[in-house]
């Protein structure tokens, strides 16, 4: 799994957008993008207009940052949505969206994405029972996404959900309790994601 050790609030200038890559601090006055919106660098303002390339391509790295993939890990997700039917930025989206580290997060189980890849990784939860590890793996309408019946994965998640009061998306829903549970119950479209996308400029940009 990819690591970025560079500050991610940089990200969020850089992209022109707030992507909550650091979880509740984002909602909070310490979130740098609110502080601070110019990109980041020694020049505090952008040279020249932004050409047709740069649009294409700013919206690309904006997803791939939001959702914490690698440009490999894109590409990826990108030739299984050109092979599906339909709109390919429709579908894309959607692919981005059942990932099981996205599904974890949005369900409010990790404080960030890149928290809920670790929960994800380490065993935490469950997909239908089943540990899943992988947090590329896509779920499905009428899985059960569970915490893992153990001290540990219990008191991870019970202390993100008792600080954290994030809405959980239309196409999912959540079981408090003991032992937190999540379902899917449809699959998510391109008006699921939490950032407002054009996908059709990624596809354009991809499709070259």
């Amino acid at each position: 799994m990819a690591r970025r050790s560079s500050p991610v609030c940089r990200l969020c200038r850089r992209e022109g957008a707030k992507l909550f890559l650091k979880g509740n601090r984002c909602d909070t006055p310490k979130c740098a993008f609110e502080r601070r919106e110019s990109a980041p660098g020694m020049s505090t303002f952008r040279h020249g207009k932004q050409t047709d390339y740069g649009a294409h391509l700013r919206e690309k790295q904006k997803v791939k940052h939001h959702y914490g993939l690698l440009e490999r890990q894109f590409r990826k997700v990108f030739a299984l949505a050109e092979k599906g039917k339909g709109n390919t930025g429709e579908a894309l989206m959607s692919l981005l969206e059942r990932r099981l580290d996205n599904i974890v997060y949005r369900l409010g189980f990790g404080i960030s994405r890149a928290q809920s890849r670790l929960l994800v990784g380490h065993g935490h939860v469950t997909v239908n029972g089943r540990r899943v590890d992988i947090a590329s793996y896509l779920t499905r309408p009428g899985d059960v996404i569970r915490v893992k019946n153990r001290p540990k994965s219990l008191q991870l998640v019970q202390a993100v959900l008792a600080e954290s009061h994030r809405e959980v998306p239309d196409f999912l829903s959540r079981v408090e309790g003991q032992q937190p549970e999540g379902h899917v119950l449809r699959m998510p479209e391109a008006a699921d994601a939490s950032i407002p996308v054009q996908a059709q400029l990624i596809v354009e940009l991809c499709s070259k």
